[in-house]
């Protein structure tokens, strides 16, 4: 172990001060969740995530009503893109369109009324 004279003690101070910040620092990194791998899923899987038959699914599939990737001849679904899929189809409530009514400006204001 090094020893410090009185003069060095500031010094020293000083260090271990900004070695325990860069440990707090890392302490602190690491305890953030790590960002979540996205989470493949086939046909099936799909099907009961979104409470739907295979069958309905083809066809969805079919007629590119949800997303999907293929590779050969096997369909795969991203849960995070199906969960996007299903709030695009999110119906306005009236409080969230008469919040919107300004920014559009005209004659609608009267229609919802």
């Amino acid at each position: 172990m090094e020893q410090y004279s009185f003069d060095q003690l500031p010094r020293a101070v000083s260090e271990l001060h900004q070695k325990l910040d860069n440990l707090q620092d890392l302490l602190m990194e690491s305890r953030q969740p790590l960002p979540q791998a996205a989470e493949l899923m086939t046909i099936s899987q799909a099907a009961e995530f979104l409470n739907l038959s295979v069958q309905t699914l083809y066809g969805k599939v079919c007629h590119r009503e949800i997303p999907v990737s293929k590779k050969g001849k096997r369909l795969y679904f991203y849960k995070s893109e199906l969960e996007d899929w299903i709030k695009s189809g999110k119906k306005k409530t009236m409080v969230e369109l008469r919040e919107q009514i300004p920014s559009l400006g005209g004659p609608a204001k009267s229609k919802l009324r």
